[in-house]
């Protein structure tokens, strides 16, 4: 199976945001232990190429692990050489697309609007994350499907348990899920960590439940 159907099939990628550099070890083995495995890193995240790097050491092909916010394709080639699985952006920027399929990785760009998703696929994006998807809601992910069936999405931004099976059923072939998810600041003891564990379980079986519809 390859990269991009092995994150389809997961469903979820857990956008990593403002973390401290010696949270994210723990961090991974909190959302794997509660079912997630797919882990986006955003690059101002200090020192975030040697911290993919030890994700990969730790957990393998047991992980998916890439870098987010990613805005030009000199910071692509920075965290790919790290080993970042795939690049995600907030916007779509040809050069940045370019970079990742130079190198074999998945190009996940950033779009809201019919228009900038179709130029995103036709640049080379693997996955058009929608986003802010929560700025639109379900009803406009859904209607894109209408004129777009040929595109993957994912939706990111406002995605949680509450919503994510909506999401699936309107469409989405994955889910990028962040502060809903993932709350550093908050992550300050063992019990915190127990209950981002909690949390994952939770999502992961909501978006796992959605395929039995």
């Amino acid at each position: 199976m390859n990269k991009l159907e092995e994150l389809k099939k997961r469903k979820i990628v857990a956008v990593i945001r403002g973390a401290r550099p010696e949270q994210i070890l723990p961090i991974a083995r909190a959302l794997q232990a509660g079912g997630i495995s797919t882990f986006e890193i955003t690059v101002e995240t200090p020192k975030v190429c040697k911290l993919i790097e030890k994700v990969k050491e730790e957990f393998g092909n047991e992980v998916i692990v890439g870098a987010g916010t990613v805005l030009d394709p000199e910071t692509a080639c920075a965290v790919i050489m790290s080993g970042a699985e795939f690049i995600f952006s907030p916007t779509v920027n040809a050069e940045t697309i370019k970079m990742a399929k130079r190198y074999g990785v998945l190009s996940i760009p950033g779009a809201l609007t019919p228009t900038e998703i179709l130029t995103a696929y036709e640049q080379g994006g693997d996955i058009i994350k929608v986003f802010p998807a929560d700025v639109m809601g379900v009803s406009y992910f859904k209607s894109l499907q209408g004129p777009l069936p040929h595109i993957p999405l994912m939706p990111t931004g406002g995605i949680g348990a509450g919503n994510i099976q909506d999401y699936l059923k309107a469409g989405a072939v994955a889910a990028g899920v962040g502060s809903s998810l993932v709350n550093a600041k908050n992550l300050n003891s063992d019990e915190d960590y127990l209950t981002l564990t909690e949390k994952a379980k939770q999502i992961s079986e909501c978006s796992t439940n959605c395929l039995s519809f």
